[in-house]
């Protein structure tokens, strides 16, 4: 069992949901994003998403984006958020999970990324401009190193094509709960809770919702519906504009999932 899906585990033994945490690699250096990884595992993150930083991506809202350009202006690249990851699991063995694209990984080697990130100690993958289709030159290399692919289904997606996704998937299936960009106000109605629910009777591996969780009330709602909840603009947003509020923030994050 990778320890994704252990860390899904443990919550279901302590019946509760994964809290899973996005912040961008970098931002604003990777010293700060360090100590922000530290604090989150310490404040009850169950995962981490690191966002590596990337001029052009495909989903990520006005926050990401930004301290995506950030930390690209410190000259941060995906060779060095490897680099942390592993310098990171010195000291902790939270479940760290790269969201990247594909852009980046093509430049780099597919094999060779994947080779890298493993043994760096990187979990698991998201490439949110790759659809499973597409992916066996990562796909294939990933289930010899032991590395989770994570794809994207969203409300638009037809029950067949939720199906490939899910198989595709490992760690877990990331939902995405609204048609927008990340911080876009999220809507938490029937046809929401029907399509997980749907999709969780496409597979056992668990099913996380991201993109619209802005606050502790947002997650709480989520949690009661998805195996896990990530929270990532909010997070980007509260560390870059009130870092004082930050651990209370997540505190309060993680006792409503």
């Amino acid at each position: 069992m990778s320890r994704i899906r252990s860390a899904f585990k443990k919550c279901r033994e302590k019946n509760r949901k994964a809290f899973i945490a996005y912040i961008m690699a970098g931002d604003p250096d990777l010293d700060e994003t360090k100590r922000r990884v530290l604090l989150l595992a310490k404040t009850g993150a169950d995962i981490i998403e690191l966002g590596v930083p990337f001029s052009d991506p495909l989903a990520d809202g006005s926050t990401i984006q930004r301290a995506a350009e950030r930390a690209l202006s410190a000259g941060v690249t995906l060779k060095d958020v490897i680099k942390l990851v592993k310098e990171i699991k010195e000291t902790i063995n939270i479940p760290l999970v790269l969201m990247t694209y594909e852009n980046l990984i093509y430049k780099y080697g597919e094999e060779r990324f994947v080779n890298d990130a493993a043994a760096a100690g990187v979990d698991g993958v998201i490439i949110p401009d790759l659809p499973p289709d597409e992916a066996l030159g990562i796909i294939k290399p990933a289930r010899a190193a032991k590395l989770d692919t994570i794809f994207l289904a969203a409300p638009t997606s037809a029950k067949e094509r939720l199906t490939k996704i899910a198989s595709a998937s490992r760690g877990f299936v990331y939902y995405v709960s609204l048609v927008g960009i990340t911080g876009s106000k999220l809507d938490i109605g029937e046809e929401l809770r029907n399509h997980i629910s749907y999709l969780k009777t496409c597979t056992s591996t668990p099913v996380a919702a991201g993109f619209g969780v802005s606050n502790p009330q947002d997650a709480k709602e989520m949690s009661q519906i998805a195996d896990g909840v990530i929270v990532g603009s909010a997070i980007v947003k509260i560390f870059h504009e009130q870092p004082d509020r930050a651990e209370e923030f997540i505190k309060q994050l993680r006792e409503a999932i």
